[in-house]
């Protein structure tokens, strides 16, 4: 075999091979660029802590690092708020017959805030109907309205939370997001994006046997500046145990569009050609602490399609973070009291 179609095969087929030997508690996410419809449980905090790199022959951008924090309100909702100190890197070039030599230059300084609210909308057990109970919010176990149990479990808002032992085989969910500059020099440096920009996502997930998957697509509404792209994502792993867990990714990423030119700085110029760019990564995380509140996320890729200088795809990604869980235990049930019998009198 040769040429660049069959490797592109041979690394598929390694990477799935690797996931396969490794050792899933919910699958999308940091490290991961698919998003899934999960989310961290009632009163729940989850906290992200990555180092993010995205790099290509001409330039890279990076978060060092990109602080994630999330809130479960309620059971099936989830509260987003993530803010990256960002560098922004272009390699010198030479001159070209197209285009003079370009210097090359390090920028760095507070990136986007980004403003997320996940809602799983459904949610099918193991063992239960497809439609009874499988709709809801989630929001009285906020209130903790037990006198309410009833009805809260035929509308699929269930204030005890998920039943012990009972596994999701399918969920939806949706992840409107917004992303806005902050009162800083950033845009006009050329160290992120002009905002603000709405992204709107669809996802699923779920699991088939041994095989968990997880897909996501989303459309980024773009402004004058930035273009209105298509964000398509999936990954296929395997839940070992409640400890470590490993997936394969392929994220696409295509604009809808193309902006006018003159506007923009550096990397985010606008006016330039439609672009695509498609991925292909394995990651996965590793609880560090006995009570997997602490977990180790890692992942690592590269560009599916040919690497040029000409095309921006990239010759690397990657993500190395820790998570940190945070939030009220679950509550146990009382030790039965065994009295002594009563052997009376003699």
């Amino acid at each position: 075999m040769s040429g660049p179609f069959s490797l592109r095969r041979l690394l598929v087929l390694a990477l799935f091979a690797a996931s396969a030997c490794l050792a899933a508690h919910a699958q999308g996410g940091p490290p991961f660029r698919t998003d899934d419809p999960d989310t961290p449980g009632n009163k729940h905090w989850e906290i992200n802590f990555g180092w993010i790199g995205d790099r290509n022959p001409a330039a890279g951008a990076y978060q060092v690092p990109d602080f994630d924090i999330n809130y479960g309100l309620g059971d099936r909702i989830q509260l987003k708020y993530e803010l990256p100190i960002a560098i922004e890197e272009t390699r010198p070039q030479p001159a070209s017959p197209t285009g003079p030599a370009v210097p090359g230059q390090v920028i760095g300084g507070l990136g986007e805030s980004l403003l997320g609210i996940k809602w799983r909308y459904y949610e099918h057990k193991a063992g239960t109907p497809w439609f009874k109970n499988a709709f809801g919010t989630g929001l009285l176990a906020l209130f903790k309205h037990k006198e309410e149990t009833t009805t809260a479990a035929n509308s699929g808002d269930s204030p005890e939370g998920d039943a012990e032992g009972a596994k999701t085989n399918l969920s939806f969910g949706t992840y409107p997001q917004l992303f806005l500059d902050n009162p800083t020099n950033a845009v006009p440096r050329g160290l992120v994006a002009p905002g603000p920009n709405f992204y709107l996502p669809v996802e699923i997930a779920g699991r088939l046997g041994w095989l968990r998957f997880n897909f996501d697509v989303g459309y980024n509404f773009g402004n004058k500046i930035l273009p209105q792209s298509w964000n398509r994502g999936g990954i296929l792993g395997h839940e070992f145990s409640d400890s470590t867990e490993a997936y394969l990714e392929i994220y696409d990423l295509q604009n809808a569009n193309r902006t006018a030119g003159g506007h923009g700085v550096g990397n985010f110029a606008s006016g330039t050609s439609k672009q695509r760019e498609t991925t292909i990564g394995l990651g996965g995380r590793q609880s560090i602490n006995k009570a997997k509140t602490l977990n180790l996320l890692l992942m690592g890729g590269r560009s599916w399609q040919k690497v040029a200088v000409t095309n921006s795809q990239p010759s690397w990604i990657a993500y190395v973070g820790m998570q940190v869980l945070l939030g009220p235990k679950d509550a146990q049930p009382a030790p039965e009291i065994v009295k002594p019998p009563n052997l009376g009198m003699r």
